[in-house]
């Protein structure tokens, strides 16, 4: 699984968000905020409406999962599924032993 580099900083996503929070109320509307702010930070304005929204659920201003929940569920996820594939590898190991010595007995 390769990880995806970001190119911005979280010091010029956490400014770039605040303008947008900040310079809302001088444009018709929010997406018009975005798509200026984006310009000028050279992303795009979806980039940037991800990020708003992202920061949103983090402060508690919109619904959603915390960052740092969905982080701790992911990595829940993946202990949860590594366990799984270490149980069923016991499992089959258990079997193949068990059969294993049903054979040496029998001989």
């Amino acid at each position: 699984m390769s990880k995806i580099t970001n190119k911005f900083s979280p010091e010029v996503r956490e400014r770039a968000v605040r303008l947008v929070l900040d310079n809302e109320a001088q444009h018709p509307s929010r997406w018009q905020a975005v798509m200026s702010i984006a310009a000028k930070i050279g992303c795009t304005p979806q980039t940037l409406n991800e990020w708003v929204k992202k920061a949103e659920v983090d402060s508690g201003r919109r619904a959603g999962i915390p960052t740092e929940m969905a982080e701790k569920m992911k990595a829940l996820e993946r202990e949860n599924r590594e366990l799984r594939q270490a149980n069923e590898i016991l499992r089959k190991a258990s079997a193949y032993f068990a059969m294993a010595e049903l054979d040496r007995r029998s001989k």
